[in-house]
């Protein structure tokens, strides 16, 4: 079975994290010039919200809003897909998925589904390769591939894009994001850890310990784990006055 095969395959837990944390702070929100792009397809939905300039990356909030994003990164097995789908229902939460445009292909009725439980769908590759190791031209066909999966799904290519196998995007990437319709990549400050299986508590243990306003944390669709923890986790960050929200929403 090749990496791409096992990739796609229902619960590759050991190959579905995105790297950890990298040397350097990681970017704070600031004001800058520029805003989404579009320039392969229809201007990305944001859900009624007031887009602002954001930087080439962002891995935070405002620290001053008593908010978090919950971000998933999206493929999976579709009966867990389904089930971690049902548990953010139960809860009345809206998250931000960054898909895997294949598994989007292959499974359109639960990428619709996201859209359709008022979630935002974003861009996290075709193929969910390194993209730190690929060549321009590669990196930009990841990307842009992943952009037509969401625009054949929903309309629009998304507002964001996270890189495949990382946590930071570098300027080469933010280049081709840019060049694909995505002004910002979105990283996070917070990783649960959760693609490692090791169980549901420990996945709300380490996110609850780090997570504080303004936090952007990782989460991932296809594990079993990750299902169990939410409603544990929705409950710890209530207890801290912290509200879920959208990418979008914590950003707008």
């Amino acid at each position: 079975m090749d990496r791409r095969t096992l990739l796609l395959a229902a619960g590759a837990a050991a190959l579905s994290g995105c790297g950890g944390p990298e040397p350097g702070p990681a970017p704070a929100p600031a004001p800058v010039s520029g805003g989404p792009g579009s320039a392969s397809g229809p201007a990305p939905s944001t859900a009624g919200a007031s887009p602002k300039a954001l930087p080439a990356e962002v891995a935070s909030g405002p620290r001053d809003v008593p908010a978090v994003a919950l971000t998933f990164h999206g493929q999976g097995e579709p009966g867990v897909v389904g089930g971690l789908l049902d548990a953010l229902a139960a809860e009345h939460v809206k998250v931000t998925v960054l898909a895997v445009g294949a598994w989007v292909r292959q499974q359109p009725a639960l990428a619709r589904r996201v859209l359709d439980d008022g979630h935002e769908l974003g861009n996290h590759t075709l193929n969910h390769a390194d993209i730190k190791a690929m060549s321009d031209d590669r990196a930009y066909a990841e990307i842009s591939g992943c952009a037509q999966a969401l625009r054949e799904v929903g309309g629009s290519i998304g507002r964001w894009f996270r890189p495949s196998q990382t946590q930071h995007s570098t300027p080469r990437i933010q280049a081709q994001a840019e060049r694909a319709g995505y002004a910002t990549c979105l990283s996070y400050d917070v990783d649960s850890l959760d693609y490692t299986d090791p169980g549901a508590d420990k996945v709300v243990r380490t996110t609850l310990d780090a997570v504080r306003n303004g936090s952007i944390v990782s989460l991932h669709f296809g594990h079993a784990g990750t299902v169990t923890a939410i409603p544990k986790l929705l409950a710890g960050l209530r207890e801290r006055g912290l509200r879920p929200v959208t990418a979008t929403e914590l950003l707008a």
